[in-house]
């Protein structure tokens, strides 16, 4: 048996959550970070990542600066929907597969996370997109019961242990935290370790909001990059701390850990 690569899925059926971004740098970072990485867009529509990813190889090209670079496709159902045999392919040299997938209810999404070794859920620190996974009493903030989205996980998630007999690590991100801690912050804090415990999933820290993260865009450069482009500051520095960390909290296997849990499974 092939050894198999770790597959990253990030998927939030809510948009502006910060997810394509997230996907992106962390794609980056763990080919900055020596490992194989392939990349796979399933937003044939608005198709962030693919833009995103496209940029930085016209960067490369124009600067002649040798960035980490991902490999990376995206899904199009319009010219073949063969999922299975694109992540095939992709699989056949890679160590990480990232996927990003649409801001909506999608089947092909729903595959994916079938696939997923690791789930990201990008949410931003609000009860808006809280209620996304938790249904919150207005009155005391209490959790009153998980909501679709964390329906849908959970049996994807059964799913997958039936067939594979594979876990899933589902990883709640909060991104946009606030800097200054307020009690609104505490409050949707509290909730999501009460989910949490009751629905199985980790909670981490994210990326901040910060501006800097819409000017990479056209270039395709992440924080990683800014010291090689040379435009490094302090608030970037703090910045690529928190990526840093993020990456941390994914937790994944080390680089020679996955081929032998890879063989083990087999």
């Amino acid at each position: 048996m092939a050894d198999a690569p770790h597959i990253i899925v990030f998927a939030n059926e809510k948009g502006g959550t910060g997810k394509s971004t997230t996907a992106v740098h962390s794609a980056v970072a763990l080919a900055a970070a020596g490992r194989r990485v392939a990349a796979l867009d399933l937003d044939t529509r608005q198709r962030t990542l693919g833009r995103y990813l496209d940029n930085r190889a016209r960067t490369i090209a124009r600067t002649g600066v040798p960035l980490p670079m991902p490999r990376h496709e995206t899904f199009d159902p319009a010219k073949s929907d063969d999922f299975d045999g694109q992540l095939a392919r992709l699989a056949e040299d890679a160590d990480v597969i990232v996927i990003d997938t649409p801001g909506r209810d999608d089947p092909y999404a729903r595959a994916a996370m079938l696939k997923a070794d690791t789930l990201v859920t990008p949410i931003n620190d609000s009860f808006v997109d809280l209620d996304l996974i938790g249904e919150v009493d207005a009155e005391t903030y209490k959790v009153k019961r998980p909501s679709f989205y964390a329906e849908l996980v959970w049996n994807s998630r059964t799913q997958r242990a039936k067939v594979t007999g594979n876990s899933v690590d589902w990883v709640v991100l909060r991104n946009r935290m606030q800097h200054i801690e307020a009690k609104n912050m505490r409050r949707v804090g509290k909730a999501l370790d009460e989910l949490s415990r009751r629905v199985g999933f980790r909670v981490i820290p994210g990326l901040g909001e910060r501006v800097i993260y819409r000017e990479l865009f056209p270039k395709g450069i992440t924080l990683l990059d800014l010291a090689q482009i040379g435009e490094v500051g302090i608030a970037h520095i703090a910045a690529r701390q928190e990526l840093r960390e993020m990456i941390a909290g994914f937790g994944l296997p080390e680089a020679d850990e996955a081929p032998a849990r890879a063989r083990a499974a087999g």
